[in-house]
């Protein structure tokens, strides 16, 4: 855990994605089609970043839009695909199938536990849950421990403290405090176990203001925050909008091809300089991901 303790760290999303390096570990906040770290992975894309180590917990298009741009070396996940909805994560699938991405899977208590060995100090945790499974045999690193009080035999994880922590948040103030709705995810987690922490909000707001909603991550944890609007997107940010499931379908259909994603790399990621260029060839369907609260019909159209 590092502080971190300076008054402004608000800065362009461009400078603050400069901190991530290749070969870096770096933990993906969010889960599955909820708040993850959008803007920043499309920025990580555009700077050319190679070698990543991901881990998280179950993730979706940040993933698979990473892999399909050949930025990860290794992928530490429970799952990665689109849910019940959409279906698997193609390009995942193609490079996991083909050899060229090492798959780790974890499984999320397990990387809880070693994010909490690391907030903690101590070199290792024990754990129960994956006796008996082969995550074992995919994960080498892991040990064995007897307990002396019962004499059971446990998995022994080591701490995790990635390099780098991507989250994105509803609310932020310049000071790096964040508040984001449940659920949390690893989030907490990973913002005490990281070594940096890099952060974009929905809106940069007053401290009372985000103290008045309730601080999630405190600022001695951030490194540096990011005003990027939609920077979730085509997640969901609850309860600014909601997921959007028509761009969601665009991705996993031209990803079914490697042509197909880098097509779409090329015209979302790549063909677009900035987060700014981003949202306006999006802008279309933005503003009515706000509507998902109006009323259950409301929502129930952004779906259908």
């Amino acid at each position: 855990m590092t502080f971190f303790l300076n008054l402004d760290k608000r800065l362009p999303l461009e400078e603050a994605v400069s901190r991530v390096h290749d070969g870096d570990v770096v933990a993906l906040g969010g889960g599955l089609s909820a708040r993850l770290p959008m803007a920043l992975v499309r920025e990580l894309i555009r700077q050319r970043r190679r070698e990543l180590h991901l881990v998280g917990s179950a993730h979706g298009i940040d993933v698979d839009l990473l892999v399909a741009a050949g930025a990860v070396a290794v992928c530490e996940e429970s799952y990665v695909g689109f849910e019940q909805d959409l279906g698997l994560a193609p390009a995942y699938r193609r490079a996991a199938q083909a050899g060229e991405l090492h798959i780790a899977e974890s499984c999320c208590v397990t990387m809880l536990t070693q994010l909490r060995a690391a907030e903690a100090g101590v070199p290792f945790l024990p754990v129960r849950g994956v006796k008996g499974s082969d995550i074992r045999r995919l994960h080498p690193e892991y040990g064995e421990v007897t307990c002396p009080f019962t004499g059971e035999v446990l998995v022994a994880v080591p701490a995790l403290s990635p390099d780098v922590a991507l989250i994105h948040a509803s609310l932020g103030d310049r000071h790096g405090n964040l508040h984001f709705d449940k659920p949390y995810v690893l989030d907490e987690r990973f913002a005490s176990a990281a070594k940096v922490v890099i952060a974009t909000v929905e809106r940069i707001v007053s401290t009372e203001e985000v103290a008045a909603e309730g601080i999630t991550v405190p600022a001695h944890l951030v490194a540096s925050i990011s005003e990027v609007p939609f920077g979730a997107h085509p997640s969901s940010c609850y309860p600014e909008y909601a997921y959007d499931r028509t761009h969601l379908a665009e991705y996993v259909d031209a990803a079914a091809t490697a042509d197909g994603a880098n097509a779409y790399l090329e015209r979302y990621v790549l063909g677009t300089p900035d987060e700014q260029s981003y949202r306006k060839l999006v802008s279309e369907p933005l503003e009515r991901l706000r509507s998902w609260h109006e009323s259950t019909a409301a929502w129930k159209e952004l779906f259908a």
